[in-house]
């Protein structure tokens, strides 16, 4: 069947894409030599939304109705994403793939019904590691009963529930479409339906007191999640709140928030295995700790983003960011919209800003590993870290300190390039 044209008759195409990187070029000699390839994830977006956040910089829309029975191109979506990972396949044939993430937007906007499909198809086109974690994000705003009872036979195996407050003032605030009795039904569900779940929450909201964010974490302890990802809610560029900037607690009244959580989910059994994860023993996320231990991950759906390593080079690909305009070209094989190689002198950075984050740190035969690089690449970096009491290290790892999770960024930018 033909394609209908993506542009109208007299108006300017737009440029063309890149084609896929194919396998021959990305196998030639490089600068690079890595042993081995890491860990590799396939993460899937689905763009869709109820409405969009004020505070969200993700690449999310708003649905129009007319698509269909749900008002989403359910179908056409999934027939762009199985086309967009055939076209991928020669970059990782062969490969096992470790975890799934259905990311968004709003996944839980897909019905059951589909998400079995997607799960099915990509079973159909790849390797699955036997226990491989596929995890999907859900909103309480389009929770039901039963709903993610029926996503868990559909082969998902971990939800992401964003609750972000128990708090019907800053739920408003937040622009969220639920509200406090639907975020308890749902994380209840959600714990009935799932052996491990998730629960993202926010804290220094608008005009959130410390009580305030004390009685959201009780509230969210008290479901017993076997994890929780806590964040800081930031104003980002090209949001609604950057242009109408809500007012929100000062730094220091958010250190003591932070430090108040971190003392709470210790007193509730759940660690803090990252700079934003809280989980109980056997229950952190494998999908997210891979991509902080600087490991693989093909990206397939619109503004996905990839990073996949070669024997000589490590690249990085983003798809087409609009979703109509992403079915088109990945219906078309063509869904790639940069595809570049990684700088040699970027990818001392690029491993720190990830592994950084992590409690345990990082071995440093990791780091050679994963960027085909020698320990000289990071050891002024690593040398002024230590001076400045964020970082300590033996002759195998290297971990932050206190001090060093509480300046993560100072830590990072000393390993940027020159």
């Amino acid at each position: 069947m033909a394609l209908p044209p993506l542009v109208s008759a007299g108006a300017v195409a737009p440029p063309a894409l890149p084609p896929l990187r194919d396998l021959q070029h990305s196998m030639r000699p490089g600068t690079l030599q890595l042993p081995s390839l890491p860990p590799l994830s396939l993460y899937v977006h689905l763009p869709w939304c109820l409405k969009k956040c004020p505070y969200c910089d993700f690449n999310s829309h708003e649905f129009r109705a007319g698509h269909g029975p749900e008002g989403l191109p359910e179908q056409r979506y999934l027939d762009a994403l199985m086309a967009d990972l055939e076209a991928a396949l020669p970059l990782i044939w062969g490969r096992t793939v470790h975890s799934i993430f259905m990311g968004g937007g709003t996944p839980s906007l897909f019905s059951p019904a589909a998400i079995d499909r997607l799960i099915g198809g990509v079973r159909a086109r790849l390797r699955l590691e036997a226990d491989c974690e596929i995890t999907l994000e859900a909103n309480p705003g389009t929770f039901e009963k039963d709903r993610f009872r029926a996503f868990r036979a559909a082969g998902v195996t971990r939800l992401s529930v964003g609750v972000q407050s128990f708090n019907d003032r800053h739920l408003q605030a937040l622009g969220r479409v639920h509200d406090r009795a639907q975020a308890l039904a749902a994380v209840e569900e959600a714990a009935q339906s799932f052996d491990t779940f998730n629960l993202d929450i926010m804290y220094a909201l608008p005009g959130q007191t410390p009580q305030e964010l004390e009685q959201d974490m009780a509230t969210a302890l008290a479901l017993q999640p076997p994890h929780i990802s806590i964040y800081h809610l930031t104003i980002e560029p090209n949001t609604y709140f950057a242009k109408f900037p809500p007012v929100i607690p000062e730094d220091d009244q958010a250190y003591a928030m932070l430090d108040r959580i971190t003392e709470m989910t210790g007193q509730a059994g759940l660690q803090r295995y990252e700079i934003s994860a809280y989980a109980r023993p056997g229950h952190g996320c494998f999908h997210n700790t891979n991509y902080w231990q600087f490991g693989d991950y093909l990206g397939i759906g619109a503004g996905a983003h990839s990073k996949l390593s070669f024997a000589h080079r490590v690249v990085r690909q983003v798809r087409v960011r609009e979703p109509a305009l992403y079915m088109e070209r990945a219906l078309a094989g063509h869904a790639v919209a940069q595809d570049d190689e990684v700088r040699r002198a970027d990818l001392p950075f690029e491993y720190m800003l990830n592994a950084l984050r992590l409690r345990e740190g990082f071995a440093l035969q990791d780091f050679s590993d994963r960027t085909g690089l020698p320990l000289t690449a990071i050891a002024q970096g690593l040398d002024e870290a230590e001076r400045k009491g964020l970082i300590e290290r033996d002759w195998q790892r290297v971990r932050p300190t206190e001090r060093g999770f509480d300046f993560l960024s100072d830590l990072q930018a000393l390993f940027l390039a020159d």
